[in-house]
């Protein structure tokens, strides 16, 4: 039995994205919900925060300084540093009003690639989308409810990402130098009714990691599609994992404290920041920009 212990005691509504920072030893991760980004500091228990006026959802750090790209509610803007302004970029999705970004990270070369969600599901109405260094985007694929579990393999071969209301994890063939998605699979269908995949994280050795929304625990899956391991959480929802700390085996997790009442008397540490320490470490988040 791994332990999992508290990171960070808090109440966030929607807590999600979680991304180590290995220049500055900092977690920072996103109460979407609330509209904020947080940077938090493992060694001294501090957390800060930014709010903004939309909901941000996800992000990159970014190559050459201390800024960030952003995947925000009504498309991707620049953050230049910490407590500077927006910058809008583009918005992709500018005629889809009930759309929002949701889910997403860099791939090798910098390109930043985040899917959106679509609330109502009443229809296949969200999409992935890319955003090259150029600042021109591209549609990779479409016809999903939730964009969500964006992951690279270790040799940035395949790519995956999952659509959560479905509960499915897809894998494709990923072209570095050209960015370009083919051959979808399934990787991994889960049951309906014992937790959908929602963020995901992959480790060094290609193991996928997936946090199952409303399953109370997270799930690492081989290369060819198999449950290796499960690890039980003292919360119903967790949303997302990222692996920090010096050696990359601790996994923090983002999780939801937007529950039912009689929930959170049984699990008051919903909306924590969770961690635990597995054997693999992870990769190194790749960032946003041009070598």
């Amino acid at each position: 039995m791994r332990k999992v212990e508290v990171a960070f005691e808090t109440r966030a509504n929607l807590g999600e994205c979680p991304r180590w920072d290995e220049k500055n030893q900092l977690l920072y991760w996103v109460d979407i919900n609330n509209f904020e980004l947080h940077k938090f500091d493992p060694k001294t228990g501090e957390d800060a925060f930014l709010t903004f006026d939309q909901e941000v959802a996800c992000f990159s750090l970014r190559k050459h300084d201390e800024g960030f790209v952003l995947g925000m509610r009504h498309g991707f803007y620049f953050l230049d540093g910490w407590d500077t302004h927006l910058q809008p970029i583009t918005d992709p999705e500018s005629q889809l009003d009930s759309n929002r970004f949701n889910d997403g990270r860099c791939d090798a070369k910098g390109r930043m690639i985040a899917g959106s969600v679509y609330p109502p599901k009443d229809h296949d109405g969200a999409n992935l989308w890319q955003l090259d260094t150029d600042l021109s985007t591209r549609l990779l694929a479409d016809g999903l409810l939730t964009s969500n579990g964006a992951g690279f393999s270790p040799d940035n071969k395949t790519f995956y990402y999952s659509d959560t209301p479905k509960h499915v994890i897809y894998k494709h063939d990923y072209n570095l130098e050209t960015g370009e998605i083919s051959n979808a699979s399934v990787f991994h269908q889960f049951p309906f009714g014992n937790g959908r995949p929602d963020g995901a994280a992959v480790d060094s050795e290609g193991f996928y990691w997936t946090a199952l929304y409303e399953g109370s625990r997270i799930a690492r899956i081989s290369p060819e599609g198999e449950i290796v391991e499960e690890i039980e959480l003292p919360v119903k929802c967790p949303t997302m994992l990222a692996f920090g700390d010096d050696d990359l085996k601790t996994l923090y997790i983002t999780t939801v404290g937007n529950r039912p009442e009689e929930e959170l008397e049984a699990m008051p540490l919903s909306g924590s920041l969770l961690k635990v320490r597995v054997d693999v470490p992870g990769q190194i988040e790749y960032r946003f920009g041009h070598d």
